[in-house]
């Protein structure tokens, strides 16, 4: 059964207690469906993110391996990035790929869409899975990034979900689809 109402909530006012190149938040006052108000929502604005199921000709995972201050760790990741303002999903991903990596070319199909937080963030995560990729330049990171590139194969990956060692439920949710999903 599917409930085709319309449950959109009334705005009754915004206002922005922050804006900043990397964080906007702001507050909404809202008034739901059934008349009940809440005069505090808070809401962060992202731009859209992308991320990259990035497999070689002979089936290498292209992982990469950084440093997460949120949780003070330093994981096993995908490639992954901020969509730029006007750029399409899949030239993000392509771009971040190549310059996280130096990896690029292959055939790439949009994987899942997903949100991380749709009650209070306002972005969508574009994932990607781009097989037959190949080593084409070396990695061109900007000043504030420090990512290793790992090739692993299937079975690698498999165990780092497994064991809880994928972090980042946006990373974590194409990666089960893509292993679920696996013929």
């Amino acid at each position: 059964m599917t409930d085709t109402d319309n449950r959109k909530w009334e705005l009754l006012s915004s206002e922005y207690l922050i804006q900043r190149p990397w964080l906007t938040a702001r507050r909404d006052h809202v008034r739901l469906p059934n008349g009940a108000e809440i005069p505090e929502y808070y809401i962060l604005e992202y731009p859209d993110w992308i991320n990259v199921i990035a497999i070689t000709e002979d089936g290498k995972f292209v992982m990469i391996r950084q440093y997460r201050h949120g949780i003070g760790e330093t994981n096993f990741e995908l490639c992954a990035g901020v969509c730029e303002e006007g750029e399409e999903p899949v030239v993000s991903a392509q771009r971040e790929l190549y310059e996280e990596t130096g990896y690029g070319k292959g055939k790439w199909t949009l994987w899942m869409k997903a949100s991380a937080n749709p009650s209070t963030m306002t972005n969508m995560t574009y994932c990607y899975l781009a097989v037959g990729v190949e080593k084409i330049s070396t990695q061109h990171l900007e000043a504030t990034e420090d990512i290793t590139v790992h090739l692993m194969d299937k079975e690698e990956v498999k165990a780092l979900l497994m064991d809880g060692e994928i972090k980042q439920a946006l990373m974590a949710a194409p990666l089960w689809k893509y292993f679920a999903l696996e013929k």
